[in-house]
């Protein structure tokens, strides 16, 4: 993944966690209030209705005088001598009417030993702390006769009514940490691949100064008269040569590989003639087939094709290609090389009759270091790299490439590249 698109992704991410966390924190603040809100509501009717209460009892006129002095703790002012057991009948009667079944602890005034007598702790079935039973509730001392009435377990109720909101709150911090964990993994195993890469291209790099030096040597060596003239030596002469090039093949394709994932190669685009790559392609391709007891068939077009590409990963493009019908073949390689017209667009196809690529594996074999598993069998060597620097080259291109492939019938693969100019063979 490119440090641009990772920087995106956290800094778009930033901005979605920080938007969702403050909308929560508003909801989560805004229902409280409201919750709040109703609670106080509901307190302010049961007691209103429990001063109209006394009301009707003893004659008095009518105070609408209620107080909240703290978050749980309500006053309210008769104006007259109040009796704890209607006092206690009044409140349970009402804050059940309202819904509240709530714990409470309820007191009345003294005004001869101003403190707060003769009240009780009513309980609803839930636990409650010997301190919540045994506080004194406050004085106040803005009204004569009243009664005080707290709530200890107010803040558990509104909790309680909250709790749709808070286990979606949960739920949104578990996705925050999710979220953030996977950026740490993200920016870690990012870290642990540039080192990768680091250490290939310097071992690629490393490998260029010995890889030069064997070929130098092999080239001196083939060409000593003794050397010449011993058959063994001369043929191991020339494996020597041989593997030093196809292990500098190997590491051109790994540099080839890096440089494009650094996005620092350009393209050196030209007018090719694909008759011309293709035959100097075939050569070697011929040969290697004829050895193996295959056949390498072609239909070309008539007209020369001229395409606009840069000639050395053109060139590239199509060995690889070439050496991959060669080697998934089942017995002796079948080759067919094919050209055709669509329109204003060159179709370039190669196809084989070998092993072919299960359905399943179809969409995966372009990516980086990707082989078709085979179980323990390793007869074909490779990094799996060659179709993952075919599709590059062909995105870096504007070529479309297709591949259609049958297990056990063969593969084809097909380049579609815009045509320029024709000219005569």
């Amino acid at each position: 993944m490119k440090n641009s698109t990772i920087t995106r992704v956290i800094l778009l991410g930033t901005i979605a966690i920080v938007s969702i966390i403050g909308m929560q924190a508003y909801w989560v603040m805004n229902t409280w209030n409201l919750k709040e809100q109703e609670f106080h509501e509901k307190v302010n009717i049961a007691l209103r209705n429990v001063a109209k209460g006394f009301e009707k009892i003893k004659t008095m006129p009518q105070y609408d005088l209620i107080d909240r002095v703290s978050s749980n703790y309500y006053v309210v002012n008769i104006n007259q001598v109040i009796n704890a057991n209607s006092l206690e009948y009044f409140l349970k009667k009402e804050l059940e009417g309202v819904g509240l079944e709530e714990n409470f602890r309820y007191a009345i005034y003294d005004c001869a030993t101003k403190k707060m007598v003769g009240g009780n702790f009513i309980r609803y079935g839930q636990e409650a702390q010997i301190d919540d039973e045994q506080v004194e509730l406050p004085t106040y001392d803005k009204f004569l006769y009243y009664f005080g009435v707290s709530f200890p377990k107010r803040t558990n109720h509104i909790l309680e009514s909250m709790l749709p909101t808070i286990v979606m709150t949960a739920i949104l911090l578990l996705t925050v940490i999710f979220f953030s964990f996977s950026m740490f993994v993200i920016m870690r195993q990012k870290r642990l691949s540039e080192m990768q890469k680091d250490f290939i291209n310097n071992m690629t790099h490393e490998f260029k100064t010995p890889i030069s030096t064997i070929k130098i040597s092999a080239d001196v060596f083939l060409n000593d008269p003794n050397v010449k003239t011993d058959t063994r030596l001369h043929r191991y002469a020339n494996i020597i040569k041989q593997q030093n090039e196809r292990l500098n093949g190997q590491v051109e394709k790994v540099l080839q590989i890096a440089r494009i994932e650094r996005d620092n190669f350009e393209l050196n685009l030209e007018p090719t003639n694909v008759h011309e790559m293709l035959e100097d392609c075939l050569k070697g391709v011929r040969l290697k087939v004829e050895q193996l007891g295959g056949t390498l068939e072609t239909s070309l077009l008539e007209t020369a094709p001229i395409i606009l590409a840069d000639k050395l990963h053109f060139n590239n493009i199509l060995h690889n290609l070439l050496d991959n019908a060669i080697k998934y073949c089942k017995e002796e390689p079948h080759v067919q090389v094919n050209m055709k017209r669509k329109g204003n667009k060159l179709s370039l196809q190669i196809a084989d009759q070998g092993i072919g690529i299960a359905k399943e594996h179809q969409d995966k074999i372009f990516q980086k270091f990707y082989r078709v598993p085979t179980g323990n069998v390793h007869n074909v060597k490779g990094f799996g790299l060659g179709l993952f620097y075919i599709k590059n080259i062909c995105r870096a291109h504007a070529w479309k490439l297709d591949l259609e492939s049958e297990k056990e019938e063969g593969t084809t693969v097909e380049l579609l590249i815009p045509l320029t100019v024709q000219k005569q063979k």
